[in-house]
């Protein structure tokens, strides 16, 4: 299969624990260009979260907020919102039990909770600005995706709106909340159609549990051998840690670098 198009995610594929991008997955990209094969980020990140890394790596397409909003070529591709209703039935719930919530919009994000622990310590870890404060922010702009921050006992007291909303654990402290069904997916086949590509035309590198439908729905799903235990069966190879050449050793594997 000659493969045209390659979905990375960032944290823990793409960058590593200090939030840097190895340079040998930096020379990869560029060979991988140079190839005219297309790198795309795929992450669950806001689009204000990547940027520096995206023009470091020199990638300018995106699926982020778990395939929330897309940008081909820095034009808007597609999006998906979270309906007004689940997001008032999410922020009563969070409410109640005091849990922070941090609402994602296009261009901003806003903490409905000022000095909240557990929003500092899980947005400071991603080496990114702190959201604003704004508890109304949900109710007049789109959003398309919240930080739920409770730790993993707490999970259950949001049992009642797995109907409506998907929760996917990235931190001990936070998930991200998607409308129910909502996945990386779903941005990546967006984007696909658009670009007149087949899924077995794409590779996908993941290590993370938002990128289960990811790796599944391409012709190459490839997770970073520091994946999670839980990622690794929707996989189809587990290349090396992303510290040890993991990129390149999967595009290597995928055919598309040489050895």
């Amino acid at each position: 299969m000659s493969y045209k198009i390659v979905f990375f995610d960032i944290d823990g594929t793409l960058v590593n624990e200090d939030k840097q991008i190895p340079a040998d997955a930096l020379q990869a990209i560029a060979e991988l260009k140079a190839s005219g094969v297309e790198p795309v980020i795929a992450t669950g990140r806001a689009p204000y979260f990547i940027k520096p890394l995206a023009e470091q790596a020199g990638i300018d397409s995106f699926v982020t907020l778990n395939g929330g909003y897309v940008v081909y070529k820095g034009q808007p591709l597609y999006s998906r919102t979270i309906p007004k209703t689940s997001l008032e039935a999410l922020v009563k719930l969070a409410g109640e039990h005091q849990h922070g919530l941090v609402f994602e919009g296009e261009h901003e994000f806003f903490a409905d909770t000022e000095d909240h622990p557990f929003i500092t310590d899980s947005v400071m870890s991603l080496k990114v600005d702190m959201p604003g404060y704004n508890p109304e922010y949900w109710k007049t702009n789109d959003i398309f995706q919240v930080f739920l921050h409770c730790e993993s006992q707490d999970e259950h007291l949001y049992e009642t709106l797995l109907n409506e909303l998907k929760l996917i654990r990235w931190h001990p402290q936070a998930m991200d909340v998607l409308p129910a069904g909502g996945s990386k997916a779903q941005g990546i086949e967006a984007l696909l159609d658009k670009l007149g590509l087949t899924k077995e035309e794409a590779v996908a590198f993941g290590d993370g549990l938002n990128d289960k439908e990811m790796l599944e729905v391409v012709g190459l799903g490839i997770a970073m051998g520091n994946s999670h235990p839980d990622l690794l069966p929707y996989a189809d190879y587990v290349t090396t840690d992303v510290n040890e050449g993991g990129v390149r050793n999967g595009l290597i594997h995928a055919g598309l670098l040489k050895g």
